[in-house]
């Protein structure tokens, strides 16, 4: 796996920023179409990342497309860059490391090989679509659903 590794984000943030960064994260995957974006709260079982943002991609171009898209959305909006990037070589899975979340952009068929979503079932699912309208919602428009 390849690797590109990009000057760290210097700032100090908490929880709440982190997790309205994983939501734009996962917002721009699914601006290009990424598939059955999805973002699992692994804080409590994984020690070194918060989030994961799941999406996926029908061929390496779209991988491609979405992976820049990530990017450009958290360095224009939240001004940040990666720690690494790994994978862009053959895009059939992209790492792209932000240190408190990690954004994984598959290839469908590399995606449904690997299924990272049920290796994490116990980690809650953060609901990003749903807009801001009730005390369980963030500004960010997402909300933490358990499994169950």
């Amino acid at each position: 796996m390849s690797e590109r590794i990009v000057t760290p984000d210097p700032s100090n943030v908490g929880l709440d920023e982190i997790r309205h960064r994983a939501v734009t994260a996962a917002r721009a995957a699914a601006a290009k179409v990424g598939a059955g974006t999805v973002i699992l709260e692994v804080g409590a079982v994984l020690a070194i990342t918060d989030y994961f943002v799941v999406t996926s991609g029908a061929n390496a171009r779209q991988v491609r497309t979405i992976v820049e898209e990530v990017e450009a959305s958290l360095g224009g909006s939240a001004g940040i860059k990666p720690l690494r990037v790994e994978g862009l070589d053959d895009a059939r899975w992209v790492l792209i490391d932000y240190g408190d979340f990690v954004v994984h952009v598959f290839l469908e068929e590399v995606r449904r090989y690997y299924d990272i979503e049920r290796l994490w079932s116990d980690a809650p699912r953060v609901e990003w679509e749903v807009q801001a309208q009730d005390g369980d919602a963030d500004e960010a428009g997402a909300r933490t659903v358990v499994p169950t």
